[in-house]
């Protein structure tokens, strides 16, 4: 049977693969595309999920606040899943249908809104993921001290998601 330690080192392995490898999957299958597959109803899903998953943050924070630790925890490991679900209805979305080109006049905003956005979806993944493994191996003072930074960056990706699907829907084909 593994040790904790060597379980613990190797999560945080996989964590760090998992923060290079989803980035570089991602950006290499947005260069596929699947002809005859229509996604189109995607996009408002995938805001959706974007928007329930800051709700549920919101939840989340409440929750560890009230010191109600196993609802606290449910409700991260939902936003884990949603998290995971828009990815893959995303990545979808992008392998079967060509980009939106935003064409409002409020460019000025929806291209740095849109920068930050992807910029902070990357760096927020081991962030996540590392913030959730040291809540799960008990360091709470740890976990507190990541999650400070961790779940503003998570939630501003969670909004700016939706603000940017709202800018860009009036754009789609």
């Amino acid at each position: 049977m593994e040790s904790t330690a060597k379980k613990s080192k190797n999560l945080r392995r996989l964590i760090v693969v998992l923060s290079v490898v989803i980035p570089l999957v991602v950006a290499v299958l947005f260069k596929v595309k699947i002809e005859g597959v229509d996604l189109t109803f995607l996009p408002p899903i995938y805001a959706g999920i974007n928007g329930i998953t800051a709700v549920l943050l919101l939840i989340a924070l409440l929750f560890i606040k009230q010191k109600k630790v196993k609802l606290h925890e449910r409700v991260i490991r939902i936003c884990l899943f949603l998290s995971l679900l828009f990815l893959a209805s995303y990545v979808a979305y992008h392998m079967t249908s060509d980009s939106a080109i935003y064409g409002g006049s409020l460019g000025m905003l929806y291209y740095p809104l849109l920068i930050s956005h992807i910029v902070l979806s990357i760096a927020v993944v081991p962030l996540v993921l590392y913030s959730f493994l040291l809540g799960l191996e008990g360091q709470f003072e740890k976990h507190r001290k990541w999650t400070k930074f961790t779940w503003p960056i998570w939630f501003y990706v969670a909004v700016s998601g939706v603000i940017v699907y709202f800018m860009i829907s009036p754009y789609y084909a």
